[in-house]
This record gives C-alpha cells, sequence and structure tokens, in this order.
C-alpha cells in the first residue's frame, strides 16, 4: 500500500526536476488522497464503492503518460486530465456492461505490457541517479541501485509472510539507509519541514489540452480494464465467487471519483492496487475492516509533511533499484494477461502491431514533430496508439476466434444481482 503511492510522485518529481519541498507535496497528497480513495471503496457512497477490500492508490500507469505531459505543458494540465479521466472512469463503470466484449485479456494484456516498457527509460535513469543528477551514471549511484535491486530479489525469494510481500517497501528502506551513511541524503530539509499542514486543493492549477484530455481519458479506460481483473480476482481468492454487478459497477465508479478526488488536490489518479489481491489470497482474510484500518493511517499521514520529506529526499538511485523490479513486474504482468489462453496467430499479429507501432512512436517522437501538436503527443504517448490498434484490430477478428473470450475474466459475464438491477 505504502511503496508505490510514495514511489510514484518521486518518479514523476525526480523525472521533471521537481524542487524537494514540491515532491514532498506531491508524496504528501498521494498518501492523503489514497487513504480517501480506499475509504470510498471499503466503505461506499451510494453507488460508489465496491464496498471490498480494495486499496487503491496512485497509479503507474497514469505516470507513463503524466511524465510527457508535465514535460510539455506542465502539472497544470497532467491534473486538468487527471480530472477528465476521474470522468470518463465513472462513465465507463456506469455503461461496462454493455461494452465489456471489447476489453478482453488480449486487449488489456497489450496496455499492460506497453505500460511497463514505457517505463523502462525512465526506471534506468532513475539507477543512474535521476534526470539532472551531477553524478549520473557513477559508481556510488549505480552501487546503491544495485544494492537496493539484489536486497529487495534476496527479500522476495527466500522472505517469508510479510517480509516477501514488503520486499520493496524493505529494499528501500534498507537502500536509504546505506545512501544516508554515503552522505546522499540532505536531512536539513527534513529538520525544517513542519509536522503538521493540511494540504491545499489545487496546488498546481488546472489545465486542459487537447492532448492531456485525450491521454489520460485513454488512460482511464485502461486502468479500468485492470480494476475489472482486480476485481474479479479478489472476490474469486477471497470468497470464491464471480463478483455482482453492483460490486463491479461500484467499484469502477469509485476508481473515477478517488481520481477526481485527486485531480482537485494535485495528486496522480487513482487506481486498484493488484498487489492487495495476492494479499487476500495468501492470507485468506477478506475483510474491509482491515483495509479501512490501513487506509486511515494513510489519510493521518497525508496531514504530515515532515514524513512526506523523509520520503521526497530519498535519492533516485534508491528508488531506481525498485523501479527496476517493478516496471519488470508490470511487463510480466502484461505477459500473464496475453497468455490466459494459447495465442492464435491473429493474436500474435495483433499485440506485435500495437506493440511496435505504438512503442515505436513513444522511442522515437522526432518522427512525430511534423504531425499537429495534440496529435503528436498522443501518438509519442505510446499507450493510445497501442491500445486504439488492439481495440480496432480485435473487433476484426473471426467470430469464432472472439468466442474463445467469453469465459476470460476480463471479458466474462458477472454474477448476476437481480436485486441491483431491479
Amino acid at each position: 500500500m505504502m511503496a508505490s503511492n510514495v514511489t510514484i510522485p518521486v518518479i514523476l518529481a525526480t523525472a521533471i526536476g521537481a524542487s524537494p519541498e514540491d515532491t514532498a507535496f506531491l508524496v504528501q497528497v498521494a498518501l492523503l488522497v489514497a487513504g480517501i480513495s480506499t475509504l470510498v471503496q471499503t466503505l461506499g457512497i451510494g453507488p460508489v464503492g465496491a464496498r471490498l477490500p480494495i486499496v487503491q492508490g496512485t497509479s503507474f500507469g497514469f505516470l507513463v503518460v503524466s511524465i510527457p505531459l508535465a514535460q510539455q505543458y506542465g502539472l497544470a494540465a497532467v491534473f486538468g486530465g487527471a480530472l477528465f479521466a476521474g470522468l470518463v472512469q465513472v462513465l465507463f463503470g456506469a455503461v461496462f456492461s454493455r461494452i465489456r466484449r471489447f476489453f478482453p485479456p488480449l486487449v488489456a494484456g497489450i496496455v499492460v505490457l506497453v505500460i511497463g516498457i514505457g517505463l523502462i527509460p525512465t526506471g534506468i535513469q532513475l539507477f543512474a541517479g535521476g534526470a539532472g543528477s551531477e553524478d549520473l551514471g557513477s559508481v556510488r549511484n549505480f552501487g546503491v541501485a544495485t544494492f537496493v535491486l539484489v536486497a529487495i530479489l534476496v527479500l522476495y525469494r527466500f522472505g517469508r509472510g510479510f517480509v516477501g510481500a514488503a520486499a520493496v517497501l524493505i529494499g528501500i528502506v534498507a537502500g536509504y539507509a546505506v545512501a544516508s551513511g554515503l552522505g546522499m541524503v540532505d536531512w536539513g530539509r527534513v529538520g525544517s519541514a513542519a509536522w503538521f499542514s493540511v494540504p491545499q486543493p489545487l496546488q498546481f492549477g488546472l489545465e486542459f489540452p487537447a492532448a492531456a484530455l485525450i491521454a489520460m481519458g485513454a488512460m482511464a479506460v485502461a486502468t479500468s480494464i485492470e480494476t475489472v481483473g482486480d476485481i474479479s480476482a479478489l472476490t474469486r481468492a477471497g470468497d470464491h465467487r464471480q463478483p455482482t454487478t453492483k460490486e463491479m459497477r461500484g467499484g469502477l465508479m469509485g476508481d473515477g471519483v478517488g481520481t477526481a478526488i485527486a485531480a482537485l488536490f494535485s495528486a496522480l489518479p487513482n487506481t486498484s492496487f493488484s498487489q492487495n489481491v495476492g494479499l487476500v489470497a495468501f492470507t485468506g482474510v477478506m475483510s474491509r475492516f482491515v483495509v479501512t484500518v490501513g487506509a486511515i493511517f494513510l489519510v493521518l499521514s497525508g496531514f504530515v509533511p515532515k514524513l512526506a520529506m523523509v520520503i521526497a529526499v530519498i535519492p533516485a538511485s534508491v528508488i531506481g533499484g525498485a523501479a527496476v523490479v517493478m516496471f519488470g513486474m508490470i511487463i510480466s504482468a502484461g505477459i500473464s494477461l496475453l497468455t490466459t489462453r494459447p495465442l492464435t496467430q491473429n493474436d500474435l499479429i495483433i499485440i506485435a502491431v500495437s506493440v511496435v507501432v505504438g512503442q515505436g512512436f513513444a522511442w522515437r517522437p522526432e518522427i512525430a514533430a511534423n504531425l499537429p501538436e495534440n496529435v503528436a503527443a498522443l501518438m509519442t504517448s505510446g499507450i493510445v496508439p497501442a491500445a486504439a490498434i488492439a481495440i480496432v484490430l480485435y473487433s476484426m477478428k473471426p467470430a469464432e476466434e472472439r468466442l474463445l473470450d467469453v469465459d476470460m475474466p476480463l471479458a466474462g459475464q458477472f454474477a448476476e444481482d437481480q436485486e441491483d438491477d431491479r
């Protein structure tokens, strides 16, 4: 719950060269909004919220489009796009039962795979010391990052229970201690940070360029697909059943409300955390109360700037060591989705064209220089063209092949809840 919520705003801030104070604010509101969004899911507000033990948090999916948007248009455009994304997620939840057939595991897997691939350059740059680092690629940076990476791998491989589940967080803490011993941490900023403050909404403002609206809107659909899978996996793992229509609709709308709240507080959009599904499967504990307590802790943490500054001054190479693992696991998750059933020749063609075209523009953005500015921004995002191509090509597959996806988790029928639909 904590690791992703604190690393993602730090990664964004490092990529755009934000000050430690702005970085600390982004961390502070990320914790606050993650807690609020999780409470929306566990407790529910009218039709909003699944009322399941769903942990919400800052999304890696939105990170991959937020970095180029922030670099080109500024953070105000990121949060304006995020507000629009929240509306898209709410709408997606309201109509999902009618459009779910267009989002099988094949399409979802391509989106997740491209997200992971698109984050590779950012991860490697952090591993070397981060953007703007005076000692980029130094032995010290590589040494600290490698220490974190090895620590995470060892803990994940040999750790049991909590240690294995929290390998990334423990690895970051261990790397932080090593970096501090090497004089890489500015503790003076931590000492000067306040103990308590109330985050002010709209800290960075809101702007609505077309590129931000389209990119964030497309990513809202992509992360909503991920949420569908998370909710389905959660109820199967913890309650041995499919989610009801009410739970699915409420969970997707909860994503949207959480993302809209995030935008107003200058935080990145929120979505469900897949890691929590694994924890439920491992422990067998499917308690809304447990997750609610964790959410309250996150909310309280969002009012402590000193804690946020402790996180903000973590050296980029420490985050980079963890990012290699986290970004790599996103790629692995995409591959896992793609292989939920044997792939046909048509599936392979869809994957090939979607990934190559989508990621090709992202890796060589100069080829879009003569396109209209908004079109170029969308094409070079990687995810938008990949998702669009995948959906179009999938809809052109022979009907008998598409029937193979009917029973897949992301495209199948959810448990009917007659009372909900009356």
